[in-house]
């Protein structure tokens, strides 16, 4: 089993940035893949970013230029920072986690919203 633990969300003005922590704990040896999903209201869970052991990254093309996924496998720990936030950015996030076995786990989410 894996535990997550995020922080960092909030409220942000358009154009801002915050930025997203994941902290993992148990079993991280079967840790591979980190990253982030989010779901706003009334829509399906979408990839924003992930990152594997080794460092290779994927983005979703909405956040590409603007968000950057980082991982430091030594703490265990995975973030996301968020530029030039937009109001369409508003969302839960979750981090997510997959391990060797092909298991997910996810964390409990935070709330990111982007209002003037």
């Amino acid at each position: 089993q894996v535990q997550l633990v995020e922080s960092g969300g909030g409220l942000v003005q358009p154009g801002g940035s915050l930025r997203l922590s994941c902290a993992a704990s148990g079993t991280i040896y079967s840790i591979n893949t980190m990253g982030w999903y989010r779901q706003a209201p009334g829509k399906q869970r979408e990839l924003v970013a992930v990152i594997s052991t080794r460092g290779n990254t994927n983005y979703a093309d909405s956040v590409k230029g603007r968000f950057t996924i980082s991982r430091d496998n030594a703490k265990n720990t995975a973030s996301l920072q968020m530029n030039s936030l937009k109001p369409e950015d508003t969302a839960v996030y979750y981090c997510y986690v997959l391990t060797t076995g092909y298991s997910t786990f996810w964390g409990q989410g935070t709330q990111v919203t982007v209002s003037s």
